[in-house]
């Protein structure tokens, strides 16, 4: 949702709920931007549906890492998809979380605003940790900061994300940060303590290896150490992270150069900070 191209369709006169009515039988593809009242608006369709096996598959491997947090969330596409995430959309916003405004949905879809400029790129928040490496840690720190800033905000309020990568946090025409992607609801499937425990986890596992390559882990390492140490969470959250680091110990075997792939290099990263605290 966050890459523009330089132009866009013609503005309609429509009205969202027409504008949706009309559009959403025409559009090829997943989610489509449009210039509506002069304003940019994005329509999201209904995907076919997903198969159940991939759950399966994850389940398994919980039961076998002994990881409750990664049980999976089941997600079945297709209009129920929609469903949930136009439902999380407007619980989200209630709540005074910044995420997309919906302003039009059907079964089939909905009509969501743009959280940038229109016409102009809406950057995700792991595109420009990624674009300050180069300029070090003084660069990447607070803009990982930020994303951990936000995941407290929302923490906060009992409430958790969907997918708390950093590439689902848009950063807004203003600075702020905002969030997308709710297809699922973790909280309907899981306790709160595991749902938040696994959006930090999301954060990590897609931001650590930036915090690597820009020499900034000893920094963030001081910042995450501050940033458990503020009384938001609970007795429960505290031991969901310490059980789910213990277990993941055998992490620190995986080498911290790319031998055994990017994915490999980002997991150790992301365990390295984690293992840093005492997560009491």
């Amino acid at each position: 949702m966050s890459v523009v191209p330089a132009s866009l369709p013609h503005e309609t006169p429509a009205g969202p709920a027409a504008f949706l009515a009309r559009q959403l039988p025409l559009q090829p593809k997943p989610i489509d931007h449009y210039l509506l009242g002069g304003d940019q608006v994005w329509l999201k369709r209904a995907g076919p549906g997903n198969s159940a096996w991939r759950y399966r598959v994850l389940s398994v491997a919980a039961v076998l890492l002994r990881l409750p947090v990664l049980r999976p969330v089941p997600n079945p596409g297709g209009q129920a998809a929609i469903a949930t995430e136009v439902r999380r959309l407007r619980a989200l916003a209630a709540q005074g979380v910044r995420v997309p405004a919906v302003l039009a949905a059907e079964p089939g879809g909905f009509l969501m605003s743009h959280l940038g400029v229109p016409g102009q790129e809406a950057p995700s928040l792991a595109n420009a940790i990624r674009a300050a490496v180069a300029q070090g840690a003084p660069a990447v720190l607070p803009l990982w900061t930020q994303g951990l800033e936000l995941l407290q905000e929302v923490h906060g309020q009992g409430l958790c994300l969907s997918q708390a990568f950093a590439r689902n946090m848009v950063i807004c025409a203003d600075g702020a940060l905002a969030c997308v992607d709710f297809e699922d609801d973790p909280a309907a499937a899981l306790p709160l303590d595991e749902c938040q425990v696994r959006d930090v986890l999301c954060y990590l596992h897609s931001t650590a290896i930036y915090l690597a390559h820009a020499q900034a882990l000893p920094e963030a390492r001081t910042v995450w150490d501050a940033w458990l140490a503020r009384p938001v969470y609970g007795e429960a959250f505290h031991a969901t992270l310490r059980q789910t680091v213990a277990r993941l110990g055998w992490l620190r075997r995986l080498p911290q150069d790319r031998s055994w792939g990017r994915d490999a290099q980002r997991l150790r990263a992301a365990y390295d900070l984690l293992a840093s605290a005492d997560h009491s």
